[in-house]
């Protein structure tokens, strides 16, 4: 759960965020869920908020059901394929989900 501080703090990430969204034509469910994600995992370094942005977006997109490549998320994000790789399975643990199993 994020504070609600943590919105208004990280705004410039969540602009971000919505931009990488159009770019992967994305729909308002999935960038929710990556919202959520983002803000609930955000990380202390400035540099590691890229990557979990990134791996936010990936992950919102693949609950939702907007599946999208990691390659297509990470040319969107400006990171690369091997940055969500490492990044969205930690994610979803510390977000308290499940992974998939396939």
């Amino acid at each position: 759960m994020f504070r609600a501080r943590d919105q208004v703090e990280n705004e410039q990430w969540l602009a971000t965020l919505d931009r990488i969204g159009d770019r992967l034509d994305l729909g308002a469910a999935a960038r929710s869920r990556a919202t959520d994600l983002f803000l609930s995992t955000l990380p202390e370094s400035e540099r590691s908020k890229q990557a979990t942005l990134a791996a936010s977006v990936y992950v919102g997109a693949l609950i939702e059901g907007e599946r999208r490549s990691q390659g297509d998320v990470a040319d969107a994000a400006g990171v690369s394929r091997l940055t969500i790789q490492k990044r969205w399975k930690e994610l979803i643990e510390e977000a308290g989900l499940r992974r998939p199993n396939w």
